[in-house]
């Protein structure tokens, strides 16, 4: 481990103790806890900084050599990710004096995720005189790039956020090597300071349930054809692509509504906040309230049951960093349908593990969904696959190649000082 003992994590705009599937919380806190747990078991101890949602949130020690840090920046409530850059400063000052308080050279190495922590870690960088790790998580310009269907752009204010950051870290970590390539590519990143780690999955939590289990557990019908959607409900995320295929697979074969079930697991995020029903107006407006579930966001154990119960996990995004969905889902041993995009063209492997789709028109998407309600053999054999995809992504492996970028970037800021 070198001379690394303590790093500091920013998490600015959403805690890692946020339940994953709603507002902003997503597979970017999943990366956060999972990495820093897998870190202190190799000696690091770690300090996350996120911003406090309430008045009663004192510093939580998650577990022995993790705390979570609740940083007083504006109200406590009703803040949109659109308005934390007005509190930058504030939290910034927060984080400073947190570390003023200790011994000099408290922190070794700051991990910043997200752009608006990206801020701060170079700040807390030029301060404490240690290396920056970046990790984007998602970037602007590639999602004006695919925007989704009633999707607003992110604007000019975040795009030149990211531009400095990526100018300010030491490393960036990207997902995946199209996410380098990106980095390089759009925002001019310094090739010398990207690195590549994927992300990894828990395997302990989400591995094979047999599913009449996992559907006895779950109040399904033993026997249905069960299309899976998990995630937060945004059009980034385009839950209603699943939902407007449905409805061309009952248009070409109305006998299937018998045996449909179609659980969407989630809640309302991002931009989807502002029509919080607009998924369930459609599942009505194209008449499938009958076979439509809607889910709350579900904690880790029980969202495996649901990935298990599945016949299949539809992943429609219009952009994903990485695509933590689909590995948990291959985990569990479901076939995948996901967009071709993004880091999903890294974590699925087409006609291997899943299906990738091109583009989100509805009747390709249900073409592909019949290939696999329809083919028992097909689904047996992409089962299969599933599984040995999902343990190329471990989180162990992920803290042991991230550890290793700590340690080179420290050394480089020594030698450059």
């Amino acid at each position: 481990m070198g001379d690394l003992r303590r790093l500091a994590m920013i998490s600015l705009h959403t805690s890692p103790l946020d339940q994953p599937g709603t507002g902003d919380a997503g597979g970017m806190n999943v990366y956060v806890i999972e990495l820093a747990r897998r870190l202190v078991r190799r000696g690091l101890e770690v300090d996350i900084f996120t911003r406090a949602t309430s008045s009663a949130l004192d510093p939580v020690h998650l577990t022995e050599g993790i705390t979570v840090r609740h940083i007083h920046a504006g109200p406590f409530e009703g803040l949109t990710k659109q308005e934390l850059p007005a509190q930058l400063c504030v939290f910034a000052r927060e984080v400073l004096r947190a570390e003023a308080s200790q011994p000099v050279g408290h922190y070794d190495a700051v991990h910043s995720h997200y752009w608006l922590s990206g801020q701060v870690g170079a700040l807390a960088r030029d301060r404490w005189g240690v290396p920056l790790i970046h990790s984007m998580h998602t970037m602007a310009k590639v999602k004006n790039a695919a925007l989704a269907v009633g999707d607003s752009p992110e604007p000019a204010a975040r795009l030149i956020g990211e531009e400095q950051v990526v100018e300010a870290a030491d490393v960036l970590l990207a997902n995946t090597d199209l996410e380098a390539k990106q980095l390089i590519e759009l925002y001019d990143a310094d090739p010398g300071r990207v690195d590549v780690v994927h992300p990894g999955v828990d395997l302990d939590v989400f591995r094979p349930i047999p599913m009449a289990a996992a559907r006895a557990a779950l109040g399904l019908p033993v026997d249905a054809d069960v299309l899976l959607f998990a995630g937060r409900i945004q059009p980034l995320k385009a839950p209603d692509v699943l939902l407007r295929a449905v409805a061309e697979l009952l248009v070409r074969r109305p006998e299937r509504r018998a045996n449909l079930v179609v659980p969407i697991v989630g809640g309302p995020s991002g931009s989807g906040l502002e029509h919080p029903t607009a998924l369930v107006d459609l599942a009505a407006e194209l008449g499938l309230s009958d076979i439509v579930r809607f889910i709350p966001p579900v904690a880790q154990a029980e969202l495996a049951q649901w990935y298990s119960a599945a016949t299949a996990v539809a992943v429609p995004s219009y952009n994903e960093s990485f695509g933590l969905v689909a590995v948990e889902a291959q985990a569990a041993g479901t076939p995948v349908v996901a967009a071709a995009v993004g880091g999903l063209t890294t974590v699925v492997r087409d006609e291997r593990s899943g299906l990738l789709v091109e583009g989100h028109e509805p009747g390709v998407w249900a073409t592909a969904l019949a290939r696999l309600l329809d083919d028992p053999r097909l689904r047996d054999r992409l089962a299969t696959g599933a599984l040995a995809q999902a343990r190329l992504f471990s989180w162990d492996v992920t803290a042991e190649r991230t550890l290793e970028v700590y340690e080179r970037a420290a050394a480089a800021l020594r030698v450059a000082v």
